[in-house]
């Protein structure tokens, strides 16, 4: 099947298999290796990406409901040499051990933070919950999450003086599980 939607910020045009998952395409053939596979069942987080702005799990998601979206994953979230809000936060606050988690708690605090620019603890605890950290402990990833909310953030400065200057969207966040 004919399959066309935007990428972090690219066309993407290409035939796919109707079967074929949507985290296999994104590493697979567009070679976006950030978004992983942990255990291939939507319980772990660690294949997140967002979808028209909402926190989904890639390996549940058929490849075709891509089908005129607006995909952004890890790879599209910095801009060249310089990194988003969260992702410099989670580099500052040692949230960061193994990594293999971080890309999809990066991508499901943004889909919070786009619709929630100043969260409670309990609202990022509850973004946070579908996905699983087994290196670094959730408590930096909190504070990492709440510094990047709080503009603490050399890059969170640059982004707040510069409207738009991370293509910024509003989406709901994810409630519940994963779509």
């Amino acid at each position: 099947m004919k399959l066309e939607f935007t990428c972090n910020g690219e066309a993407v045009r290409l035939e796919v298999d109707g079967a074929m998952r949507a985290l296999d395409l994104l590493r697979d053939r567009l070679g976006l290796t950030g978004t992983k596979e942990g255990c291939g069942r939507g319980e772990c987080g660690a294949c997140t990406i967002l979808v028209d702005g909402m926190a989904v799990n890639s390996c549940l998601l058929y490849a075709a409901k891509l089908q005129g979206t607006e995909v952004l994953t890890i790879e599209g979230l910095s801009r060249g040499d310089t990194l988003h809000p969260l992702q410099e936060a989670f580099l500052e606050e040692g949230a960061v051990q193994c990594g293999y988690c971080t890309p999809g708690m990066i991508l499901s605090a943004k889909a919070l933070l786009d619709q929630r620019p100043d969260p409670g603890d309990e609202e990022i605890a509850e973004a946070l919950s579908g996905n699983i950290c087994r290196c670094t402990g959730y408590g930096k990833i909190l504070k990492a999450v709440r510094r990047a909310a709080e503009g603490g953030t050399t890059a969170g400065r640059a982004a707040s003086s510069a409207p738009g200057a991370f293509g910024e969207a509003t989406a709901p966040p994810r409630q519940g599980g994963r779509g």
